[in-house]
């Protein structure tokens, strides 16, 4: 597998315009373990991007385990489709091609762990759609929560204001333990009480 994950890395590199954007391989691997420990059964992603995260995750994962992908963009699925068929473990992972705020809304579900990193002015509309799905005990997995340092400065820019929001949300919400892991761009993990 780490044979798909590594073309997978480098085809992102060379194919995409932002492929900065790529959870990599020690992300990757943090949410490869945190499946493993938690051993969620039902998953949500909230932008797959290219379909690393959405991989490491279905490795940690038992071989019951449905992972639903959600991508606004159609031009990057040729990408994932690819690598999930490679992996072999495409029979768990739903790809939806659509704008998630409206697929959330529309089609509840329930999940043992819920993974968002789309678009950062919507986490706080993310977080409020999915709060209800998460089953008792469930993670709510949040990447660029530091946003490269931006939200410990003055930067007034609508993104960086927006996960400022975000993150004074989660860490306000009596419902949830939350921790921000300062690698990377900042990835929080929240468990619902």
């Amino acid at each position: 597998m780490s044979d798909v994950l590594h073309e997978l890395e480098r085809t992102t590199y060379l194919q995409t315009l932002a492929p900065q954007m790529l959870s990599g391989p020690i992300q990757g691997m943090l949410l490869r373990l945190l499946c493993q420990l938690h051993k969620p059964k039902s998953i949500l992603e909230i932008g797959t991007f290219t379909g690393y995260a959405t991989l490491c995750m279905a490795l940690g994962t038992d071989d019951d385990a449905h992972i639903k992908t959600l991508e606004v963009n159609p031009e990057l699925r040729y990408i994932s489709d690819a690598a999930f068929q490679k992996s072999g473990l495409q029979h768990k992972i739903e790809s939806i091609t659509t704008d998630a705020v409206k697929y959330v809304a529309k089609h509840p579900g329930k999940y043992d762990l819920v993974f968002i990193d789309a678009g950062k002015i919507h986490y706080s509309t993310y977080y409020d759609l999915i709060f209800d799905q998460v089953n008792p005990h469930g993670l709510i997995i949040v990447d660029n929560t530091l946003w490269s340092g931006k939200i410990l400065e003055t930067k007034t820019d609508r993104v960086t204001k927006s996960l400022r929001a975000f993150n004074a949300k989660a860490h306000d919400d009596p419902r949830v333990e939350s921790l921000i892991l300062p690698f990377r761009d900042g990835l929080s993990i929240l468990r619902k009480l």
